[in-house]
């Protein structure tokens, strides 16, 4: 009996011994679980946050008004959600291609120094991977859904954005902004090469409403972060010219873009038209109210006139939509 007891009374201590190593090893191992946890949601983050989220919403701005202007009456919801997602994957294929070429000046750059590459959560071999795989993804989605030229367009909105605007004229000459912002101009034909097959005047015509637009809208921002520019040698406008010609370069490229969507008034009804008035007046009276500012000496606000301008541009989008949609009859129509 004695040797029963001493043998339970082992059996016993040994039980309780193990479900104390037990309980002592569980923290541990809950916190390795979260410790993977958070380095994979990191790591998500990290390649989401290379495919610029906030830009693609231009993407989204752009593509959809379009597509229902080259269909008017109609609402291809399937087609309008694979060019979606081919458009996005082609604009995330774009960013981060961009951010792989832009490394270096990312990290000298206050307003870009927590970007993946900058702060090495990403590596630059497996970012050009992805953004390789983005784009052959956004050419196989677009080909299928839609069509070869879609596809097509695309792939050169990928390569002029990469090859000519960020690895030729960003380092190079104070318009880079200006002939590189025509790469943010393309999910207009590509929105309606999606849905026709073809490009007519009309996306031609809000292809250069976003070129006009971006200079102003992008020169606000530069404004007021010229001296991250300055510090990675970057030639924005800003950085090298008086706030006075910034300001007057900037009025000049609204004025061309107000009247730019004016012409499109010519395939839409009154809808768009209302919209495109005010819309366009709004807008440049604040970019007016910012140069008369500056020549006065005044201290300014250039990031109000940078909101306003995306607030504008997807205030005469979203009115192109719906425009097309309720699909009154053409204002040509009664002339």
């Amino acid at each position: 009996m004695r040797i029963g007891e001493r043998v339970s009374g082992d059996l016993s201590t040994a039980s309780r011994g193990s479900q104390g190593a037990s309980t002592a090893q569980n923290p541990s191992s809950e916190r390795s679980d979260e410790s993977i946890l958070s380095r994979a949601k990191a790591a998500l983050l990290a390649y989401v946050a290379l495919t610029k989220p906030r830009v693609i919403e231009l993407l989204l701005v752009a593509t959809i008004p379009v597509m229902l202007q080259a269909d008017r009456g109609h609402v291809d919801i399937a087609l309008i959600a694979f060019t979606l997602l081919g458009g996005w994957l082609g604009a995330g294929s774009a960013n981060t291609l961009n951010m792989v070429a832009d490394a270096d000046i990312d990290q000298k750059m206050k307003r870009t120094a927590r970007r993946p590459l900058a702060r090495h959560a990403v590596s630059t071999r497996n970012a050009l991977i992805f953004g390789i795989a983005l784009w052959i993804g956004s050419f196989a989605v677009l080909w299928w859904a839609a069509n070869l030229l879609s596809a097509l367009l695309v792939t050169a909105t990928i390569a002029f954005y990469v090859g000519v605007y960020t690895l030729i004229l960003k380092r190079r000459t104070w318009q880079n902004v200006v002939w590189g912002g025509a790469a943010g101009c393309m999910p207009t034909l590509v929105g309606w090469a999606a849905v026709t097959g073809s490009i007519s005047w009309q996306p031609i015509v809000l292809f250069l409403v976003i070129f006009f637009w971006t200079p102003p809208h992008t020169w606000a921002l530069a404004m007021r972060y010229k001296e991250d520019y300055r510090a990675a040698g970057v030639p924005m406008l800003p950085v090298i010219a008086t706030e006075e010609r910034v300001t007057r370069q900037m009025l000049w490229y609204t004025w061309a873009t107000v009247l730019s969507s004016l012409v499109l008034i010519l395939g839409t009804s009154w809808i768009y038209a209302g919209v495109a008035v005010l819309a366009g007046a709004w807008f440049t009276s604040r970019v007016q109210r910012l140069y008369r500012e500056t020549r006065a000496g005044a201290e300014v606000a250039p990031l109000k006139v940078f909101l306003q301008s995306n607030e504008y541009l997807a205030i005469l989008f979203c009115g192109l939509a719906i425009d097309a949609v309720v699909n009154l009859p053409l204002i040509t129509s009664y002339f």
